[in-house]
Parts: structure tokens; sequence; C-alpha cells
């Protein structure tokens, strides 16, 4: 598995276009906006684009969906059902934020904790994380030790959970209960900002570091 990180927005949101090197078959994580930039990295890195994934319903990180769903015919799958309020209100929050005009989307497949994606010949588990929206999911290549985890986490803070529907509480509880159990060498792209290792941020994040938790 091979990825590439394309900023895309003003909000420089880490868009990921992820591959199978074996079958050259990739899917875009979370195309915000900025499409031509997208497609350019895939074409120079000879990808075919199979399928879109969404961590989350947030405009920067969901705005143009719908538009490379329709560019290019392929489905898209995720986030979890509970961001469908998010993602119908995409046309507003663009327009409230200054961003090009977007669309509202119904993804080909929903996603629920423990779904499976493949790309190629690889496969992704889902994990639902909800708190920064309560539909947010992160996936999680087990051989290749490297999460692609959206708003939930980023090196040295977390997701905000003042929007509608956020939790701290529920944020607090996906990240150190259903990550960190994962493994310290797990390399995660956040949405915004450097990479970094779970490993790392549980000795070093002053959110949910393990010594600020008994």
């Amino acid at each position: 598995m091979k990825a590439v990180i394309i900023p895309v927005t003003p909000f420089a949101q880490n868009c990921s276009l992820i591959w199978c090197e074996d079958t050259m078959k990739g899917a875009v994580v979370d195309p915000g906006g900025d499409l031509d930039q997208i497609l350019k990295a895939a074409e120079d890195q000879g990808v075919e684009i199979e399928k879109i994934l969404i961590t989350h319903g947030h405009l920067d990180h969901a705005g143009g969906t719908q538009e490379l769903h329709e560019k290019l015919g392929v489905p898209i799958e995720g986030p979890h059902i509970d961001d469908k309020f998010w993602i119908d209100q995409l046309p507003v929050q663009c327009a409230k934020y200054g961003f090009p005009t977007s669309y509202a989307f119904t993804p080909d497949r929903w996603l629920e904790d423990n779904d499976k994606v493949t790309v190629g010949n690889q496969s992704f588990d889902v994990v639902h994380c909800p708190g920064h929206t309560p539909g947010h999911v992160v996936f999680i290549h087990p051989e290749a030790r490297i999460a692609i985890v959206g708003d939930v986490l980023f090196q040295g803070s977390i997701g905000r959970t003042d929007f509608p529907r956020g939790n701290h509480e529920d944020l607090i509880h996906s990240i150190r209960e259903k990550l960190w159990p994962l493994g310290d060498d797990i390399a995660f792209v956040p949405g915004h900002g450097d990479m970094s290792t779970f490993g790392r941020e549980r000795q070093t994040n002053p959110f949910v570091a393990d010594m600020n938790f008994g």
C-alpha cells in the first residue's frame, strides 16, 4: 500500500491518495476540494481511482465529494450515517465559509464500526470514532501500520468538539479506548498538519497522554 498527502482547500486539509501497488487501483480519502490537484496526483502516480472514502462530513473533508463522484463515476464509502446531517448542510456551509459551490451526496455505503473497505487488493479496518462529529470514522491498514484519522487526532492536539453534536468525552474515549489499543507503532495521517504515531501521542499529547489518566 502506498499513499501521498495532498493538502486541499484554504484549511490545508490533508486529502490522501492511497493505492494498491499490485493493481494500481486507488482511493481518494476526504476530497474537500481542489480536485484538479487530486486528479493530477493520481495521474502522476499512475493510479486508477476506484472509490472515494470519507472520514466525516465537514466541508474541508467532504466538499468536493459529489463533484469527484460525478467526474469519475466511482462509489463513495463513508462516513457513518450519524454524519448525514453534516453532509446535507454542505452547500450552506461552503457558502458560509466562502468555499466553492458544493453539493450534498448520499454515500453508496455508510460505514459501521468493524467494517472493512478494500482498495485494490488492500483491506482497511473501519473504526467509528465519534466526538469531533458523531459519524466520524478512521481507516486503519493493519499490515502497513498506518491510519487515516481525519480530525480525531493531531500531532499534539485533538479535534474540536464545539461544533453541533460534538462531544469531548466521546472523543477522548474514541482515542484512548479505540485507537490506542491498535498499537503504539501505528503512524497516522491527521486531517491537518504533520504525521505522528499513536505511541508518540500517548507520551506527549497534552489532551490524551497516558500520564494524564490514572
